[in-house]
């Protein structure tokens, strides 16, 4: 079957089992490091703390691919991206945890907003914004634009 592989240069034969080990390796890693995180998440208890928005993030990744499967880019290229989003919580004892969010709760959420957040280990649940907060803001705003027409 692999005749020909038993005669190439061993320098050759021990980079292609090297390489193939490495791929097969991170496959395997990947593939492991998930399911730990699915299986701690799902034994981790849903909690609803109070917590602060103190900042938000976006990963964005571009991918760049050959058309007609060309990676030689003769038939040209087409490009797609795609954005992760996160938000850190700070929780009333201080510890800070970053969860990804979808795309719509990220345009929801402000950084400052108070309110209750819903975890399970690393998966975010939801953020129920506080309405006597953003009524406090409000009336912070108000006293202070009165102040300058003083």
């Amino acid at each position: 079957m692999f005749s020909g592989f038993s005669s190439a240069p061993a320098g050759f034969q021990f980079f292609f089992v090297l390489i193939a080990a490495v791929v097969i390796g991170g496959f395997i890693y990947a593939i492991v490091s998930g399911t730990k995180t699915w299986i701690s998440n799902n034994n981790s208890p849903i909690l609803t703390v109070d917590a602060v928005i103190v900042a938000k993030r976006e990963d964005v990744s571009v991918h760049r691919h050959g058309n007609a499967g060309d990676v030689t880019g003769a038939h040209g290229y087409h490009t797609t991206s795609s954005t992760t989003y996160y938000v850190t919580f700070e929780m009333e004892n201080g510890e800070r945890k970053e969860l990804h969010v979808s795309g719509k709760e990220y345009g929801l959420l402000a950084e400052g907003d108070s309110g209750k957040l819903t975890f399970q280990g690393t998966r975010y649940k939801g953020f129920k914004r506080s309405i006597r907060h953003a009524e406090t803001a409000q009336e912070e705003s108000i006293q202070e634009l009165k102040y300058r027409q003083e």
